[in-house]
């Protein structure tokens, strides 16, 4: 895992505020407001997904991050994102915004359903 490829996304992501990175799952996750909308892995972002954005990501034809669990594949909603979005920062924080407000929604549901 590079920890120069995450620096970078981290750059990219600036405008959005407190983004920053932790180390997780022999990867990292990418974290707003102790929410995590991405993670990288093998020097990938994933951005998270649910009803109202994964159209932005399948239409695309972007691959969905997909681990083996118990050596069955097993997948997260979360998506890879648009390689033009990695060269440029706005388009970037487009992206990862809609995927922030993914996680808010998901808190939200969690805290709801407790």
């Amino acid at each position: 895992m590079s920890t120069d490829y995450v620096n970078y996304l981290l750059e990219l992501l600036a405008p959005m505020g407190d983004v920053r990175a932790k180390r997780m799952f022999g990867g990292h996750g990418i974290f707003r407001s102790d929410l995590m909308f991405g993670l990288v892995a093998d020097d990938t972002l994933y951005l998270k997904a649910d009803d109202s954005n994964r159209d932005d990501f399948t239409t695309l034809e972007l691959e969905p991050f997909v681990y083996l669990k118990k050596g069955k594949p097993f997948s997260l909603s979360y998506y890879q994102a648009p390689e033009d979005a990695l060269e440029d920062s706005l388009l970037l924080c487009e992206w990862a915004e809609k995927s922030y407000a993914v996680a808010v929604q998901a808190n939200a549901n969690k805290r709801k359903r407790r």
